[in-house]
């Protein structure tokens, strides 16, 4: 059933490489989902089969979901995306080496902030986030923000703690109205928020067939985020902006394939889906104009690959704007067309616990396709820097 993709895996990789457990690929356009293929179990211990309902955690797409939620609160007055943070965080965050840059929204969802991940972001529930940005290893020492692009999850837990700070509201209960309420989405971040019947309905995450997430079986997770350092599990600890890595802003959506491809909808109407205002259209053309391109006058302004795994050149990104990427860009460098046919798309890939994903609209033709992949393995694609299963479920190219 799966020839066709399995053969583009292997080709791709090691030879211990092996075939994705699962898949899906959604195409929809502005009213709705226009084509579905989905193969695999969501759960191999069960042998439970995926559908395109079922809630998976999709990585990195989380921080394209998170800067509708902050476009909200900029509509609302709550917060300005030029402004300086510190305003709100309560503490004067700064560089060390450039303390005269303000870091704002603008910067930290670009990341452009200077901020990288040596210093860590999953930090545990007690953790005081400001302990994590006054280490030297949390920021690049040789550029200033605004200068230099590298991608960097911490960026996104100091946004969700400019958020809480902003309202007093928890951030997957703020997330849960701000954004996935009024999209009629059955989603959440880090379970929180969702029902247990929902968790129940997870999609496993799987590395080398080994179950590394979400084996929730059946029942939603007794702790749903990373524990205390001394083992505990209390949420009501809980304080507005101390610590805006609770809910994994980054990555730890749990949202199904169709939910996706709602969110990709409300992105080709402008803000509107299913007659539902969400975003104003001046929001959304901010999300969709590109703040950062590879290249400048020297030659380089930045990484196109991800700092923290060492791979800094990998083509993989080359425009970025408020936590979203741009695909196909000519430039010398640029590997960014999974798609393979040079047409510029707009959305965010994921990448962890060997899940590979994807949401890219096509503004100009009115479509997108959502898709994502189970146990991946590594390795580069024949014509991009994305993996040729990933490759695969871009084009269509499956049985």
């Amino acid at each position: 059933m799966l020839s066709l993709l399995l053969a583009l895996a292997s080709a791709a990789a090691t030879p211990a490489a092996h075939p994705p457990v699962a898949m899906v690929r959604l195409t929809f356009d502005r009213k709705g989902v226009t084509g579905s293929k989905v193969s695999g179990p969501a759960d191999m211990a069960t042998g439970r089969a995926l559908t395109i309902d079922d809630p998976v955690r999709v990585a990195s797409i989380s921080k394209l979901v998170v800067a509708i939620g902050v476009m909200r609160l900029v509509e609302a007055g709550k917060l300005d995306l030029d402004r300086d943070v510190s305003d709100w965080l309560g503490y004067r965050l700064r560089h060390p080496g450039f303390p005269e840059r303000p870091i704002t929204l603008r910067l930290l969802l670009s990341h452009r902030s200077g901020l990288v991940d040596s210093a860590g972001y999953a930090l545990p529930l007690d953790a005081d986030m400001r302990a994590t940005l006054v280490k030297a290893e949390a920021w690049d020492a040789h550029h200033a923000p605004g200068d230099w692009y590298a991608y960097s999850n911490l960026n996104f837990p100091v946004v969700a703690a400019v958020m809480e700070r902003a309202t007093g509201e928890r951030f997957d209960r703020l997330m849960d109205r701000l954004v996935l309420k009024p999209l009629k989405l059955d989603a959440c971040y880090n379970w929180s928020s969702c029902s247990s019947s929902r968790a129940a309905q997870a999609v496993v995450l799987y590395q080398d067939g080994q179950a590394v997430r979400d084996e929730n079986k059946g029942a939603k997770p007794a702790c749903t985020v990373t524990p205390a350092r001394d083992g505990s599990c209390d949420l009501r600890t809980w304080v507005a902006g101390r610590n805006g890595a609770i809910f994994s802003p980054q990555g730890g959506l749990r949202i199904s394939a169709r939910g996706l491809a709602r969110v990709g909808r409300l992105l080709l109407g402008r803000g509107m889906v299913d007659g539902t205002r969400v975003l104003s259209a001046q929001s959304v053309a901010q999300l969709m104009t590109p703040l950062w391109t590879y290249g400048g006058v020297d030659g380089a302004n930045g990484v196109t690959g991800e700092a923290d795994t060492g791979d800094t050149n990998t083509g993989f990104t080359c425009r970025y704007g408020l936590a979203m990427a741009f695909l196909a860009t000519a430039a010398r460098g640029c590997a960014d067309d999974p798609f393979g046919d040079g047409r510029q798309r707009i959305g965010h890939a994921g990448d962890a616990y060997g899940l590979k994903s994807g949401l890219w609209i096509d503004p100009k033709r009115g479509t997108g396709v959502v898709y994502f992949a189970t146990d991946v393995a590594g390795g580069r694609g024949a014509i991009s820097a994305y993996t040729r299963v990933e490759e695969g479920l871009a084009q269509g190219q499956l049985p």
